[in-house]
């Protein structure tokens, strides 16, 4: 017996990819206007799904990136999100280099799992600084 006629099987897959889609930015955009093209393609799924909640949210956040986002601004607001990552790594390595200092290792542990999160948000504050 098949489960999933093939058309139907090319519907589900294209509704489950379009959340994905619509936080792609555009190719070639960079600063502001990939900003805006980002909560477009977000205020067009709130639209299919019918979430006027979220639509209207988005449409908000999208007259103040309009209005007040400009590339200079913009860069400077994710450099400092870099600087900011950059310190809390500093900070957790600190914190694993004293718990291995006192050889305790449960705290060891700890320790290396925060400084493994806050590399992975430095990494991602370091490509956000690209876009």
């Amino acid at each position: 017996m098949k489960l999933l006629s093939p058309l139907a099987l090319l519907t589900l897959c294209s509704v489950l990819a379009t959340p994905l889609m619509a936080d792609e930015e555009a190719p070639g955009l960079t600063g502001c206007a990939a900003k805006k093209q980002g909560i477009v393609n977000q205020i067009e799924l709130a639209k299919v799904h019918g979430n006027a909640d979220q639509q209207a949210g988005l449409e908000k956040a999208l007259s103040e990136v309009e209005a007040n986002c400009t590339d200079a601004s913009l860069k400077k607001e994710r450099e400092n999100k870099v600087l900011d990552a950059r310190h809390e790594v500093s900070k957790r390595q600190a914190d694993l280099d004293k718990a291995m200092s006192k050889g305790d290792p449960d705290k060891i542990n700890k320790r290396k799992d925060k400084l493994a999160d806050a590399r992975k948000e430095l990494q991602d504050a370091l490509d956000e600084l690209d876009k």
